[in-house]
């Protein structure tokens, strides 16, 4: 039995540098086993994601591994089969980019239906269109699928929803394809961008990559390379926004401010004072908080992996907020553990109504999901006694070191383990 155990917290100040991008770094991954030669990326956070994929790539014959500087190196050039356990390919979300970067090469891909987080289903039928379109069957059985492909040919895809995941995954499957491929309405997410820069650097002809339209002409070869992921802005976001829960001040470094537009806009509308340099950001406390109306969206709009931890800021600030999630309607497990510590919250068909204010009370209380679990943690720095957080596991697929950074910060923060029965888990009740 493990638990994250943190103690209300009077002004978190100081500095911290913010990781690569866990979102970026598992698109970069499989976008390396496209490659004809060894690849390095450099700033992938070591995170349980990562270990998972790395038992992934060994299985199949790549080379996956960390090296003593840090660099994660790959080498695709030995692959035996894409035959993917569906046990591991359900430990997280992306293993479906797995299909995309291996499809040219191996001819078939067999993998496991994704997991991770789940708010209640995230549909994949966006991907099998596109693979689709290029010339892929798709084949469904109970736990894993299977898509096959004698030859890929680029194609026109018109996406019927924005999804990043989608995007990412057509793009790692047309770079080798035959032809040019155009995707549209395809999101515009800076990982997006970030694994379009990659293949770009080895050998592929993309195009177009931050905009609807993006266009890949395929290519026969791909080299190697030494790429450096982007920093997470999902986690320097949660930072952000634990100065306005505590009434401090924090500084994120080695960050892309641009990508943070949304997030920065936000939190000055609720009352922080922002300020902003080349690569950092700083988050002032000016002692009030307002409430304010959120309504997730694709990039550049509010991400969805923001909203929870927003919710738990808002929970202090006087006034009703109105949290609405577009993206994912059914993500807010955590609210069923603000109301365990007082939060007033009420849902609504995909909206989260809060009426702020109100002082938050430690408890014991679950995490369903990364950003929950962020969430839950912002939570207890503002809450009067102790909060204890199950669930820890998925704080180790997202953040690295995350106990460490808020202690640096000045937090009173620790990670438990304990067999001596306690503590019981928390079941996630909507009561």
């Amino acid at each position: 039995m493990r638990w994250i155990e943190v103690e209300r917290a009077s002004g978190l100040n100081g500095t911290v540098k913010i990781p690569g991008s866990k979102n970026s770094s598992l698109a970069l991954l499989a976008a390396a086993c496209l490659s004809d030669e060894p690849v390095r990326l450099i700033g992938i956070p070591e995170i349980a994601d990562f270990k998972v994929m790395c038992e992934i790539a060994e299985d199949i014959g790549i080379q996956m591994y960390r090296e003593s500087s840090g660099e994660v190196y790959i080498d695709p050039r030995h692959i035996q089969a894409a035959s993917i356990d569906p046990h591991k390919a359900a430990m997280f979300r992306t293993s479906y980019y797995f299909v995309g970067a291996l499809l040219a090469k191996c001819g078939k891909v067999t993998v496991g239906y994704p997991g991770g987080d789940d708010f209640v289903k995230r549909p994949i039928d966006q991907h099998f269109k596109a693979l689709k379109s290029l010339g892929a069957s798709v084949a469904h059985y109970q736990h894993h699928y299977e898509v096959k492909a004698k030859e890929l040919k680029g194609s026109d895809v018109y996406f019927d929803m924005i999804t990043s995941g989608a995007t990412i995954n057509s793009i790692l499957a047309a770079v080798r394809a035959k032809g040019q491929t155009v995707l549209r309405n395809a999101a515009k997410d800076p990982e997006v961008v970030d694994t379009a820069i990659l293949l770009n650097q080895m050998g592929a002809r993309i195009s177009g990559a931050g905009t609807d339209t993006i266009r890949i002409e395929g290519v026969r070869y791909l080299r190697g390379c030494t790429y450096t992921v982007i920093p997470d802005r999902l986690i320097a976001g949660s930072f952000l926004i634990s100065a306005g829960m505590t009434g401090g001040a924090v500084t994120v470094e080695d960050v892309i401010p641009e990508h943070l537009n949304s997030c920065i806009a936000k939190l000055k509308e609720i009352g922080l004072h922002i300020e902003t340099s080349a690569n950092a950001v700083t988050a002032y406390s000016t002692g009030a908080l307002r409430a304010t109306r959120v309504r997730t969206a694709m990039y550049p709009g509010f991400a969805t992996d923001l909203q929870q931890p927003l919710t738990a800021l808002l929970t202090q600030a006087p006034g009703k907020s109105i949290i609405s999630d577009r993206i994912y309607p059914q993500r807010f497990n955590h609210v069923y553990q603000l109301r365990r510590m007082g939060a007033n919250i009420d849902l609504r068909a995909g909206t989260a109504f809060v009426k702020g204010g109100a002082p938050l009370r430690g408890n014991l209380v679950h995490a369903t999901d990364i950003r929950a679990g962020i969430c839950l943690l912002l939570a207890g720095l503002a809450a009067e006694g102790r909060t204890s957080i199950t669930g820890i596991q998925h704080f180790e697929r997202g953040y690295e070191n995350i106990v460490e950074a808020f202690r640096s910060l000045g937090a009173n923060i620790g990670e438990h383990d304990s067999n001596d029965g306690h503590m019981e888990l928390l079941q996630v009740t909507r009561s």
